[in-house]
């Protein structure tokens, strides 16, 4: 079963749900990232808050959320669009446990969450809060609490093997719609998540997506909206990392080209390592130097 969302919507209740499987794309990061167990857990948590919070985006959107604290971990940074691409990276892969995955700990207990969305104005939203939990769930539950001030509860789960390698990954998020729906049906419905086993569980368990959410939403007649495939994916490219390397201007190209003869930029989030050689450093110099460029 690959990755992906669903949508479903209890219009009499007032509440749109969403579940998500996230285990290959989470995979796919910490191979990329090479990171330890806690740094999987730690990457793993902030995509699959990165998917589910794209999942409330309109079409061409996109989402960051960056958890920031005084931990070994230092920042954790994950992007996520509305059609269910998603990159991030930890900027610490290799921290090691101190016997338990203390997430909390090795993120900080004192730090920041940045939420910034880009909705297709002209200035991105941005959002910061305080670290509430450094649990990850707990603090994007406080940024829908204190920002959004939308009626909203989560939850994000993995489960790793005995080598540290993440078996499964995946979250669920219910949000009270705006304009109809019981009072308290999100406290309701948070009860009832208590009386279930962890979302990582259930999906470790084989339950899909679509059985979670009607575990959670057993005798509250819903629709289901929508199901889109999730996958780790940048878009960064050698064009890219080549503009990039041109807005260093010619003096910092020409250093390049007369010290290194050539050049590598790794790209943060997927790992991917471009290239450049002498010709492509000259060719490029000439290029800037034919523009006036300095």
């Amino acid at each position: 079963m690959g990755d992906y969302l669903v949508k479903v919507m209890a219009k009499e209740a007032g509440v749109r749900g969403f579940a998500c499987l996230t285990t290959e794309l989470v995979q796919e990061a910490t191979r990329r990232h090479d990171t330890s167990p806690l740094a999987s857990v730690a990457l793993g948590r902030a995509l699959t808050g990165a998917v589910l919070m794209g999942a409330l985006l309109k079409v061409r959107q996109r989402v960051a959320l960056k958890f920031e604290g005084s931990g070994p971990l230092e920042k954790v940074l994950a992007e996520a669009d509305s059609y269910g691409r998603v990159r991030g990276y930890v900027n610490v892969s290799d921290v090691a446990a101190d016997g338990q995955l203390d997430v909390e700990k090795a993120i900080g207990r004192a730090g920041l969450l940045t939420v910034v969305k880009d909705l297709r104005l002209k200035q991105l939203y941005e959002s910061v809060i305080p670290l509430v939990t450094s649990d990850f769930t707990g603090d994007l539950q406080a940024y829908f609490d204190q920002s959004e001030q939308t009626a909203t509860t989560l939850q994000i789960g993995e489960m790793l093997d005995a080598d540290g390698r993440v078996l499964v990954a995946g979250g669920l998020l219910l949000q009270e719609m705006p304009t109809q729906g019981q009072a308290g049906i999100i406290l309701q419905l948070q009860d009832r998540l208590q009386e279930l086993p962890p979302v990582a569980d259930l999906f470790h368990q084989g339950t899909s997506p679509e059985a979670v959410l009607a575990l959670v939403l057993a005798g509250f007649a819903y629709e289901h909206l929508e199901q889109r495939p999730l996958r780790f994916q940048c878009d960064c490219s050698w064009e890219r990392t080549r503009q990039a390397l041109a807005s260093l201007g010619v003096t910092e190209v020409a250093y390049l080209l007369a010290t290194d003869g050539e050049a590598e930029v790794h790209c943060h989030y997927c790992g991917e390592v471009y290239h450049f050689n002498e010709f492509d450093l000259e060719v490029l110099l000439t290029e800037l130097n034919a523009k006036g460029e300095t």
